[in-house]
């Protein structure tokens, strides 16, 4: 499947994480999309290093001067189950503004065509690094980083597309 696009309506699926109750959800993409601007970024794994010491702290740090662009949701995406996600993101106390969210089987990771294979890595199929800018549920920005690289997906990239 090609990756997806800018100007493709993103597919529709189910992702988990917890609520704020502490409450394990499964919803759709669309439910949490629709009629919002949303920043959807992927990382390939949980507590690894690049995503814990650079991608999602700079979504975590500009959380703000994204949202008074007019970013409703900011969606950390990754193939792990949300018992580790949410574990992750309790790995970052100043959050105030990241959800951090569950493809556990790697579908919706399938459906968006972002599929990244690491098992020589001891990782399984993973999600590439990515950052979506939805508006609507349809893509205006797709950075997608090549293999395990960080060269266009950060929250500063995003911002300048703003």
């Amino acid at each position: 499947m090609a990756p997806i696009a800018v100007g493709d309506v993103v597919p529709e699926g189910t992702i988990s994480f917890f609520d704020e109750n502490d409450q394990l959800q499964s919803v759709s993409i669309h439910t949490l999309a629709a009629g919002k601007k949303v920043i959807l970024f992927g990382v390939p794994g949980a507590f690894t290093p690049t995503c814990s010491m650079q991608h999602v702290p700079g979504f975590i740090e500009k959380a703000e001067e994204l949202k008074s662009k007019g970013v409703d949701e900011i969606i950390c995406f990754s193939v792990n189950d949300p018992f580790v996600m949410k574990a992750w993101g309790k790995t970052y106390p100043e959050n105030k503004h990241v959800k951090f969210v569950a493809d556990g089987s790697g579908e919706y990771t399938q459906l968006l065509g972002l599929e990244l294979d690491l098992k020589d890595k001891g990782l399984g199929v993973r999600s590439r690094r990515f950052a979506l800018l939805l508006d609507n549920l349809k893509v205006t920005v797709a950075n997608v980083e090549s293999g395990g690289e960080f060269t266009v997906s950060s929250a500063d990239d995003i911002l300048k597309a703003l």
